[in-house]
């Protein structure tokens, strides 16, 4: 029987310094990853996030893929990064009428994920006023995400939620919850282990906070976290300040015994991805090793490098299995098998 395994993927953009697009796929061909998600590329005319690309940018991009032997895993929108209200509350957070929002940037995802073949967006769940409390805006939070579930569903797409600081789904027991309320096939949930440590919590919590998303998970996030002291759990988190995140062999999540439980969950998920046209669980490697922020992070090539060894050194004690492109992958693309 073949050991259950799952999809190794990165966040093309941690991999390079200058985000050029030929500068991104060399380095994750290199490292031997068949998967990418798509967030910030330059393709010839500066940098841009997914959602600004052109017609002519994702031809591009789709050209160099085939050449680098690449695949978009998700698109990596910003999705559920704006505010739920038109309030002032001392952020740069922008605010866009959801009507609007809906109709103009989660259709723009839409098309994204047909143009690079991809079942997948990756989105968030909306930031509340900063100093309110995240449950009292669960009803709205959970209505917007409905009708953004709905959306993909008609596109034949499935939304990830990411659990992520400052956000109405900043823990896991809170995007569990909407998930459960939401109760859409087309809602599916994001493991981030850093994105609880930086907030303060310990080891031990992000275990309980795994468990909690573990009924609507779809996919995990790898990056790690030397656990934030003196932090406010639940309160708001200056995420430009962010600054230890640390390769998975590092830091404080407990990824080992994370990645064994989802193992055994692996078989029933898979199937499950399948009936949706997703081909599989993936890791998607976000390492931030360099820093990272509220929109994006850097590892550098070398970064990305050491992030996906320390990855496949925690799998392999985890008995995961994963593929990394080898000899066969080459003679196969070369057209000699």
């Amino acid at each position: 029987m073949p050991q259950p395994h799952v999809l190794l993927s990165a966040l093309a953009d941690e991999a390079a310094f200058h985000l050029t697009a030929v500068e991104q796929f060399s380095a994750l061909a290199a490292l031997g990853l068949e998967y990418y998600s798509l967030r910030n590329i330059d393709v010839g005319k500066g940098v841009k996030n997914v959602m600004k690309l052109t017609i002519g940018e994702i031809q591009k991009i789709r050209h160099l893929e085939d050449e680098y032997g690449l695949n978009v895993a998700s698109i990596a929108a910003p999705i559920g990064k704006v505010k739920l209200l038109d309030k002032a509350d001392g952020t740069k957070n922008a605010y866009v009428p959801f009507k609007q929002y809906l109709a103009k940037d989660v259709a723009k995802a839409c098309e994204l994920a047909h143009a690079f073949e991809t079942k997948l967006i990756r989105g968030f769940s909306f930031y509340p006023p900063k100093d309110d409390r995240p449950e009292d805006h669960l009803e709205q939070a959970v209505d917007q995400l409905g009708r953004i579930a709905e959306a993909c569903h008609r596109s034949d797409l499935t939304f990830g939620l990411e659990v992520e600081p400052n956000l109405v789904g900043r823990s896991g027991k809170l995007v569990a919850e909407i998930h459960r309320r939401v109760n859409h096939p087309a809602l599916m949930l994001v493991f981030d282990a850093a994105n609880l440590l930086s907030q303060g919590y310990s080891t031990a919590e992000v275990w309980r906070e795994w468990e909690a998303m573990k009924p609507g998970l779809g996919w995990v996030h790898i990056k790690d976290y030397q656990r934030a002291k003196n932090v406010r759990r639940g309160g708001h988190v200056e995420e430009d300040k962010l600054a230890n995140f640390v390769p998975v062999d590092r830091g404080s999540a407990g990824h080992e015994r994370i990645l064994a439980d989802l193992r055994g969950m692996l078989p029933a998920l898979t199937k499950k991805l399948a009936r949706r046209g997703i081909p599989g669980v993936f890791l998607d490697l976000e390492p931030h090793v360099r820093g990272g922020g509220q929109f994006g992070g850097t590892s550098g090539p070398d970064g990305m490098g050491i992030a996906l060894r320390g990855l496949c050194g925690v799998l392999d004690k985890a008995k995961l299995d994963y593929h990394l492109r080898d000899f066969d992958d080459l003679l196969a693309a070369r057209g000699t098998l």
